[in-house]
């Protein structure tokens, strides 16, 4: 017998969206380990970015819902003592942080990257015909301890964030391959390497692997809870899965009930609603949100869900930009209403507003509400001014 197909509104589905990734909530007067480390239990990954224009991109998701909070904390949850951490690295949508539970769940990952099936093709012959470099270098690190790329003599070149020397190469199919862990970060960011059981609390690494069927069914879950609503293109985009692990795990999911079919207004495409998903009666609040914020990383979604068309120009040149160069959304209640491109001028210590641009029928107290939380964004940067 065919499942009934419940209907659901562009408005629902937006405010089922917003919910699910943690709006509408009041901000917490003070922000605690407890408030972040629910948060990020909602959302199941904050992704890495090395732009650090305004501040590093991990940062970002949790000050967009909770306002003014120690970063000090996320530093701690992810790169702190042993016994204290919550948090680890590795790929899930891009480079990420992600809550520990969620180590088994991507060993299957890991294990394809082991045997040279996934993972950028020039870092695969280190799984075959250079696994011996490989194999060499991991047992350097056994035997003296934590090390970066620069410890190394062919650690990373000169060239920029991708220059990458050999030796880093071989770290990132390590790291890839699960083999190696980030042990902590310098304060350049770059990545200090350990081993996995010397970083990561050993009640997480005694966990059971599950069958890789069993772990994107349970990640596809996991996706379903942070999107709310979405369609299957959406659920495996989270964490990267295949099409065809995806509608597996998905079907497996409706039958069991715990995806709900739904056909929103104006999507093209059949979506699914979470049976646990919350649908507010409306969603208020305000926030900048970075590029890479789960809510609106995967563009055809934000298009679908907010009717707004949205592009990240960093890598386009200066005098073609449209918008800026890091342009952060600005959600006002349920509506994205404006790109605001902003850079943090830590020698003068000001916030600068570099250009903002209006969506069409923007609220009347837009701008006011923008301007306060520009305010609390140069206040969380420790800024004093905010300015052109």
């Amino acid at each position: 017998m065919a499942r009934t197909v419940e209907k659901l509104s562009l408005k629902a589905a937006r405010r089922i969206a917003l919910a699910a990734q943690g709006f509408g909530i009041p901000r917490p007067q003070k922000v605690t380990a407890g408030n972040l480390r629910r948060l990020v239990e909602r959302l199941q990954l904050h992704q890495i970015d090395s732009v650090s224009v305004l501040a590093r991109a991990h940062y970002l998701p949790a000050f967009s819902r909770l306002g003014n909070y120690d970063r000090g904390l996320l530093d701690r949850a992810a790169w702190g003592r042993k016994s204290k951490r919550t948090l680890f690295e590795y790929w899930a949508h891009e480079a990420s942080l992600l809550p520990l539970d969620l180590h088994p769940l991507l060993r299957w990952r890991m294990a394809d990257a082991e045997a040279g099936a996934i993972g950028w093709t020039s870092l695969r012959a280190y799984a075959r015909e250079r696994r011996n470099e490989a194999d060499a270098l991991l047992e350097r690190i056994r035997a003296d301890g934590p090390l970066a790329a620069s410890d190394f003599e062919h650690g990373k070149s000169q060239g920029g964030w991708w220059g990458w020397g050999e030796t880093k190469r071989v770290l990132e199919w390590l790291f890839w391959a699960g083999q190696i862990t980030t042990a902590t970060r310098r304060t350049s960011f770059e990545r200090v390497y350990y081993l996995p059981e010397r970083v990561i609390p050993p009640s997480i690494v005694a966990l059971p692997t599950p069958t890789p069927a069993d772990a994107k069914r349970a990640l596809i879950e996991r996706s379903a809870r942070a999107h709310g609503v979405a369609t299957t293109t959406d659920l495996r985009d989270y964490f990267r899965l295949d099409p065809q692990s995806a509608r597996q795990a998905v079907a497996e999911l409706e039958e069991d009930g715990i995806l709900l079919p739904v056909a929103v207004e104006g999507w093209k495409h059949p979506a699914y609603l979470h049976r646990d998903a919350r649908i507010p009666r409306r969603v208020s609040g305000q926030a900048l949100l970075a590029p890479f914020d789960p809510l609106v990383w995967e563009r055809a979604r934000t298009e679908r869900l907010f009717d707004f068309r949205y592009r990240i120009e960093i890598y386009v040149p200066a005098d073609k930009r449209v918008h800026g160069y890091y342009v952060l959304p600005f959600l006002l209640d349920e509506r994205l209403v404006a790109r605001v491109d902003l850079k943090a001028d830590r020698q003068g210590s000001r916030l600068l507003v570099r250009q903002v641009t209006w969506e069409p029928n923007a609220p009347t107290d837009a701008l006011e509400r923008l301007d306060a939380e520009l305010r609390l964004t140069a206040d969380w940067l420790g800024l004093e001014s905010v300015g052109q």
